[in-house]
């Protein structure tokens, strides 16, 4: 196997079972980069020739390479892939009486690269790095041999996969699975058609910042911005708000969210129309609307740390808007999916938005990403999501 061996001092946060190896961080004049094929198996060695961890690497990526075990008797392979996954199912099922949940997250689950999310019998599979990609086949079979898993999509059309200079592809790997996806979460089910490329198709990270925003909707005036499919909303509805309205600017996601409402039984307290969001609250702020609960749940504004700035502008400009939108003592559920924004930002995102006239914002309650996405201890970065509920004085 391949080895590469770090400087001298660069070991600390990997000896704290950080998964991550920097290009910056290899001895190139003892081990050099050049000549690995990407995704290729390596050992990964302290500056004195001491065992560190084994992985893979790709010489053309930041990250160099990824650990992917810490134990000198366990080397990266198929048996340990399947370990792995039979140990995150088990996690799964522990939580979650129905098969509807996030099997596999990445680094979470010490899989760094792959992405599993289940569907009842249907498994959809993200692979981001050349190293996961050359176990393909093995992915497919482990996660096949599994009980009542009989379609397997592997959807790696994701951009992240283009810094590792791999194919954009989607192909089915097994069974026949169906045009659209049916989920079950919060005792609603939910459509998703088949046109729409979300990920994996569904946002389970959300669970239970949804169910959470239950308890303080009911016979309240909701909007929804960023609706996708209607999650939020749809949650917002079936706990007797007394009506929702649901904004994305994807004619194909609106219309399947009123779907989702009508197939509920919730069409006549929740409506989704197509605009964009900053524009929709424009146009309702000069109209006059005011609502009891704002969600405000947007996409990654930051996806490089070199976008925070103009990233963190943007979340500031939704926060200032989603505020003039709510009547006094109204509440807003605010997300951030960007990694690179960490709470605390967040929480200056809001605090900057403030109206003039209001003397302060309380907090009542901090959102994370669910149990089913893992995070990893010695990985920041891997706690991604993060949402407050705020009540604007």
């Amino acid at each position: 196997m391949t080895t590469l061996r770090l400087k001298k001092g660069s070991d600390a946060r990997l000896s704290n079972s950080h998964l991550w190896v920097f290009s910056n961080e290899i001895d190139t004049a003892v081990t050099p980069l050049k000549g690995i094929e990407p995704g290729e198996p390596v050992k990964v060695e302290r500056a004195n020739g001491q065992f560190l961890g084994f992985g893979y690497a790709n010489p053309h990526s930041l990250i160099s390479a990824r650990i992917l075990s810490h134990q000198s008797n366990k080397p990266w392979d198929a048996a340990l892939l399947s370990e792995r996954l039979a140990t995150a199912l088990a996690l799964r099922e522990g939580m979650h009486a129905k098969p509807y949940y996030r099997w596999v997250h990445g680094e979470g689950d010490l899989l760094p690269g792959l992405v599993v999310d289940r569907y009842n019998d249907l498994v959809v599979v993200q692979i981001n790095t050349a190293g996961m990609e050359r176990f393909k086949d093995e992915i497919v079979k482990a996660l096949g041999k599994h009980d009542n898993v009989n379609h397997i999509v592997l959807r790696n059309d994701n951009a992240i996969r283009e810094l590792e200079q791999l194919p954009l592809y989607r192909e089915t790997a097994l069974g026949n699975p169906p045009e659209s996806l049916v989920i079950v979460e919060n005792d609603i089910e939910f459509k998703v058609p088949a046109e729409l490329g979300q990920k994996t198709g569904w946002f389970y990270d959300h669970r239970d910042s949804r169910l959470a925003l239950r308890k303080w909707v009911k016979g309240k005036r909701v909007l929804d911005l960023y609706t996708y499919l209607g999650a939020f909303g749809l949650n917002a509805a079936k706990a007797g708000a007394a009506s929702v309205l649901a904004i994305d600017s994807s004619e194909v996601a609106v219309n399947a969210a009123n779907e989702n409402a009508k197939d509920n039984g919730l069409s006549d307290v929740f409506t989704a129309k197509q605009d964009d969001a900053v524009e929709a609250m424009r146009a309702l702020f000069a109209d006059g609307e005011l609502f009891d609960v704002v969600v405000l749940d947007p996409p990654a504004f930051i996806k490089k740390r070199k976008d925070r700035d103009a990233g963190m502008r943007h979340y500031q400009l939704n926060n200032r808007l989603a505020m003039k939108l709510l009547k006094p003592g109204g509440l807003l559920l605010s997300a951030s999916c960007s990694q690179a924004l960490d709470m605390q930002a967040l929480q200056k995102a809001i605090q900057e938005s403030k109206p003039k006239q209001s003397p302060g914002i309380q907090i009542l309650e901090h959102h994370f990403q669910a149990a089913d996405h893992p995070a990893h201890l010695s990985m920041p970065e891997s706690l991604y999501l993060k949402g407050l509920l705020v009540k604007v004085l």
